[in-house]
């Protein structure tokens, strides 16, 4: 089983939408996918009613997951952990005990060579419009990355 982790700082608008979007495209037999938050504010919650109305409009359902917080035994427990910005990845990087932990650890975009910014924007100060962007760049690189993990993987 190959594990994978998406993270963002709160857990309810980017890797909630990441986890939904990678889990629907892969395996559920070959890989396992879960979401986390760098920060703590938002455990225990569901996703944004933003994230959940947009994932909905594109036929998934997400309210089902709640937010959570990145904790040290993820570097354990997971094969690849991508963040959704660069203030995410500093944030899991200094928490690393090893080479090994820091090589499991990747900006999500960095997955899509189409786009130059590698940080998957924050929509959670701005309008619907800001996660209906969101969901397109999470989907077209959870594309290209469920293909590249499959053929690796399977």
């Amino acid at each position: 089983m190959t594990r994978i982790l998406v993270v963002c700082l709160g857990n309810i608008c980017r890797s909630p939408l990441a986890h939904g979007i990678l889990e629907s495209k892969l395996p559920s037999n070959h890989f396992y996918v879960d979401s986390a938050g760098t920060a703590s504010y938002h455990s225990g919650n569901q996703p944004d009613s933003r994230s959940i109305a947009v994932a909905k409009k594109y036929g998934l359902d997400i309210s089902h997951q709640s937010a959570r917080q990145f904790t040290t035994m993820d570097f354990d427990l997971f094969d690849y952990i991508y963040t959704m910005d660069q203030s995410n990845y500093n944030n899991i990087i200094s928490l690393a005990k090893s080479s090994n932990h820091i090589d499991k650890v990747k900006l999500f975009l960095e997955e899509n060579d189409t786009v130059t910014n590698k940080n998957v924007p924050d929509p959670y100060y701005g309008g619907p419009d800001g996660f209906e962007h969101v969901y397109k760049l999470i989907e077209e690189t959870s594309t290209i990355l469920s293909e590249k993990l499959m053929r690796k993987h399977l």
